[in-house]
C-alpha cells in the first residue's frame, strides 16, 4: 500500500503519508471489506487529491489496499505468544510517560502556515455542505409530517336506459332493490367484478365472508348511492356516532324522524301565526291536514316508543334524559343505532351492529329486528345473532356475490351442498372432455372419420367452462404455551374494593381466582365494570381496599377493546413488530404475522389500510410474541370474521396457560368458557347453568320491563 500511495499521489505531505500508512499498519487486520478502508481514510485522500480524483477513484485505490493488506496477513499470519508473566499495565504506563509527548498524532501537530489548502475554497465548501445538510433535515421532517394518503373506494356499473328512463319519470314505486354488472375497487385492488345483488323489500339479509374482502365498503358504496338505487328508497347507514352536543339523547332519537319533526314545526309555525292574527285563510285549512297526518304516523306514541329502543339499548330513564356530548363514543354509537332504529328506513345498513353491545342488549336487538318490517342488509360476525335475525345470506367470495335462503346454519349446509355438486360436476365434465379427446386425438390424420372429429370439436367449445372447486385457505392460529407450568394460585383478588368516585362504588369485597386452568368469561352490561375489573386482574389499577395476588413468573398478555387505538396507523405491520420488538430479524416479524394471516404484501401496506378484522390480527400478533402463560382478553371478537372466531377459539382451548376474556359472542363463549361470571350490583356472580341459564334471566327481565 505504501508504494501504491506514492504512485497515485505523488505529491502527498509527509505528515499526512504517515497518518495513513499508520491507520492501515493498525487497522489492516481489523478491515473486513474495502468499504470500511474508504471510511477510514477516503476522506483524507479526497482532500489530498485536491478534487482530481472522484469518489470511485478513491474507492478503486482503497480496493488495491485492501487487497495488499489482505495479502500481507496472509505471509505474516500471527502466532500466539505464551507470556512468562503477568503484564503490569500501571509500571508500563509510568515508564512511557516520558516519552508520550514525543507522540503526537497527526492532529496535534501544529503545522505552518504555508498549506496547500485554500482558506477561501475550503470556508465556501464547509458552507455548501451545511446548507445540504438542513436541506435533507428539512425534507426529513416534511416527510415525517405529512399526512397518510389513503386508498379510496370506487364504484361502477353498467346503467339501464331502461330502468334510468323509468326512475326518471317517477312511475318506479317497488321497494325491491336490484343492482346487476357492477364493480368495487379499493385503490387498485379490485373487490368486486360483474357482481349483482337483489334485495327484496321486507327481507333481512346478512353480509357475510373473509376480513378485507369489501363487505364494510360494499355498504358505503350503497350508502352513499354510488350504485344505483331508486331515487324514492331512503338509505340510513349506521357508520358515525351522534356528534356531541346539548340535545339530550331522547330528543336526539326524535329527531331522526324527519316526517313527524317536519309537521310539528309546521304545526308550531302555523298555531304561531294564528295566534298573533296574522293567518291566511289557507291556514286552517292546511292544520286539520297536519293534524291528520300527526295522527296518521302516530307522532304521540313516538316519545314512547323511542324510549323503549333506548331503554332496550342499555339507556336507563336518567341517561335517555342527559345531552349527546355527555356520553362516551360507545354510547354514541348505540344512540345513533337508535336513531335508525326510530327513523324506520327503507334501506337499514347495520355494519357490526353488535360490537358496541353488551349481551343484553343483543339480545334485545335480536328480537326488535324480528319483526323489522321493511329491508336490512347487515355486516356481522356474530353467528348466533345472524341465526335470529337474517331471513337470507349473501356471501362475498372471489370477487362475486352468492345470495342463499335462510339463516346462517342453513347457508352453511347448502353451501357445502352446493361446493360438493360443483365439484363432482366439474370432475364429470373432465371425463368427458378427455374421453372425447381421446377419440380426436385418435382419429386426427384418419381422412374417413374426419366429419365426426369435426363434429366433436364442435362439441367441446360449446361445452360451459367449468371451474374447479376453490377453496377457502383455512385459518389457524396458535398462542405460543413453551413455558413451565405455574402452581396454584396464580391470580386472585381478596376482599377488593373499588371505585372512581366514592359515591359510585363498583366493586365491594370483590374475591375472584384464576390458575393457568381457567377458562373465564366475564358478561354484563356496560357500565357495569367489567374492563375495570381486568385492569384490576393486571395490576394496572390498585384496589382502593383489598389484596391483589399474582405469581411471580406470572407474563400477562393483554388484547384491549379499543386496539386499533393503541396501534401506529401510519406504519406497517412489520414495522410495528420492530419497533415493539426491536433486534430481531425482518423474517421473524414476518413468520409472526403470517401466524395471524397477514402475508405477503398485507405486511408491509400500512396498518390504517388494513380492514378492521386485519388490524385485530396485528394486534393479536404483537401480543402473543412475547410469549404470555395467562391472557386477559376485552371483546377480542371485534371485526374478526366467523372462520377467525372459530380458529381463536380452538387456539384458546389448546393453550396450555390461563385465560379470562369479556364477550359477548355467544358463539365464542359456549365454545370456549368453562365459568361464566356476571358482573352487576358492586359483585361478581357465578352461573352455573352457563350462557343457557344467563340467557333465560336476560328474557324474563325483559318480558317483566315491557321491553319486547
Amino acid at each position: 500500500y505504501v508504494d501504491i500511495l506514492r504512485s497515485e499521489f505523488p505529491e502527498i505531505d509527509t505528515e499526512v503519508f504517515e497518518y495513513i500508512t499508520g491507520v492501515l499498519e493498525c487497522g489492516g487486520p481489523d478491515f473486513e471489506d474495502e468499504d470500511e478502508v474508504f471510511e477510514a481514510i477516503g476522506g483524507v485522500l479526497q482532500e489530498v487529491s485536491s478534487d482530481s480524483k472522484n469518489e470511485e477513484d478513491i474507492r478503486d485505490i482503497c480496493l488495491q489496499m485492501f487487497n495488499t493488506l489482505k495479502l500481507n496477513d496472509c505471509d505474516s499470519a500471527r502466532k500466539q505468544v505464551l507470556l512468562d508473566a503477568p503484564v503490569q499495565l500501571s509500571q508500563i504506563a509510568g515508564e512511557c510517560v516520558t516519552t508520550t509527548n514525543d507522540v503526537q498524532g497527526i492532529w496535534m501537530i501544529k503545522r505552518g502556515q504555508n498549506t496547500t489548502v485554500n482558506a477561501k475554497k475550503l470556508e465556501k465548501a464547509e458552507a455548501k455542505l451545511k446548507a445540504k445538510h438542513e436541506k435533507r433535515n428539512e425534507k426529513d421532517s416534511q416527510k415525517v409530517a405529512s399526512p397518510l394518503v389513503l386508498e379510496e373506494a370506487s364504484a361502477s356499473q353498467a346503467s339501464s336506459k331502461k330502468d334510468n328512463r323509468i326512475d326518471a319519470s317517477g312511475k318506479n314505486k317497488s321497494y325491491d332493490i336490484r343492482i346487476e354488472n357492477f364493480d368495487v375497487s379499493f385503490g387498485e385492488r379490485s373487490l368486486l367484478q360483474g357482481a349483482e345483488v337483489s334485495l327484496s323489500y321486507g327481507r333481512r339479509y346478512g353480509l357475510v365472508g373473509r376480513n378485507g374482502l369489501g363487505k364494510t365498503t360494499l355498504l358505503k358504496m350503497l350508502a352513499g348511492r354510488s350504485l344505483r338505487v331508486p331515487a324514492h328508497i331512503s338509505i340510513l347507514h349506521v357508520e358515525q356516532e351522534v356528534a356531541g352536543d346539548d340535545t339530550p339523547a331522547l330528543q336526539s332519537v326524535l329527531e331522526s324522524d324527519t316526517v313527524r319533526e317536519g309537521l310539528l314545526k309546521e304545526e308550531r309555525d302555523i298555531n304561531t301565526r294564528i295566534a298573533a292574527g296574522h293567518a291566511e285563510a289557507t291556514d286552517t285549512v292546511r292544520l286539520s291536514e297536519v293534524y291528520a297526518k300527526l295522527e296518521e304516523i302516530e307522532a304521540d306514541k313516538a316519545p314512547a316508543r323511542a324510549s323503549v329502543i333506548l331503554a332496550g339499548l342499555g339507556f336507563s330513564p336518567k341517561m335517555q334524559l342527559q345531552t349527546t356530548k355527555e356520553f362516551s363514543g360507545g354510547w354514541r354509537m348505540r344512540l345513533a343505532l337508535a336513531r335508525a332504529l326510530f327513523a324506520k328506513p327503507d334501506l337499514l345498513l347495520l355494519d357490526e351492529p353488535t360490537n358496541m353491545l353488551d349481551v343484553r342488549a343483543i339480545l334485545w336487538l335480536e328480537n326488535y329486528l324480528q319483526t323489522w318490517q321493511s329491508t336490512i342488509l347487515v355486516v356481522s360476525h356474530d353467528r348466533n345473532f345472524l341465526n335470529a335475525v337474517v331471513t337470507d345470506i349473501i356471501h362475498l367470495h372471489s370477487q362475486r356475490l352468492e345470495a342463499y335462503r335462510g339463516d346462517y346454519e342453513n347457508f352453511v349446509k347448502t353451501k357445502e351442498d352446493r361446493l360438493r355438486n360443483q365439484q363432482r360436476e366439474f370432475e364429470a365434465q373432465q371425463q368427458y372432455r378427455e374421453h372425447i379427446q381421446v377419440f380426436i386425438d385418435r382419429f386426427r390424420y384418419n381422412a374417413n372419420r374426419a366429419s365426426q372429429v369435426q363434429s366433436k370439436l364442435k362439441l367441446l367449445e360449446k361445452l360451459p367452462e367449468l371451474k374447479p372447486l376453490e377453496k377457502e385457505t383455512e385459518v389457524t392460529l396458535r398462542f405460543p404455551d413453551n413455558f413451565e407450568k405455574l402452581s396454584p394460585p396464580v391470580l386472585q383478588l381478596d376482599e377488593v374494593e373499588f371505585y372512581y368516585h366514592p359515591e359510585r362504588r363498583l366493586f365491594t369485597c370483590l374475591n375472584v381466582s384464576a390458575d393457568l386452568e381457567s377458562r373465564i368469561c366475564i358478561v354484563g352490561e356496560n357500565g357495569a365494570g367489567k374492563s375495570t375489573m381486568l385492569k384490576l386482574l393486571m395490576g394496572e389499577l390498585t384496589p382502593v381496599n383489598g389484596i391483589r395476588q399474582a405469581h411471580r413468573n406470572l407474563k400477562i398478555g393483554y388484547f384491549s377493546q379499543h386496539h386499533v387505538d393503541q396501534l401506529d396507523l401510519n406504519v406497517s405491520s412489520v414495522e410495528l413488530l420492530l419497533k415493539k420488538f426491536p433486534g430481531r430479524t425482518e423474517e421473524e416479524y414476518r413468520h409472526q404475522l403470517g401466524g395471524y394471516g397477514i402475508s405477503g404484501e398485507l405486511a408491509v401496506r400500512p396498518v390504517a389500510s388494513l380492514s378492521g378484522g386485519q388490524k385485530s390480527r396485528v394486534a393479536f400478533a404483537q401480543m402473543t410474541m412475547a410469549c404470555p402463560n395467562f391472557y386477559i382478553l376485552d371483546e377480542p371478537t371485534n371485526h374478526l370474521d366467523m372462520e377467525t372466531i372459530e380458529a381463536l377459539a380452538k387456539a384458546l382451548n389448546k393453550f396450555r396457560g390461563g385465560v379470562v376474556l369479556v364477550s359477548h359472542d355467544e358463539r365464542l363463549i359456549r365454545l370456549v368458557c368453562r365459568e361464566l361470571w356476571v358482573c352487576e350490583n358492586g359483585g361478581v356472580q357465578r352461573i352455573d347453568g352457563g350462557f343457557d341459564e344467563y340467557r333465560d334471566i336476560l328474557q324474563e327481565q325483559f318480558r317483566k320491563e315491557g321491553f319486547l
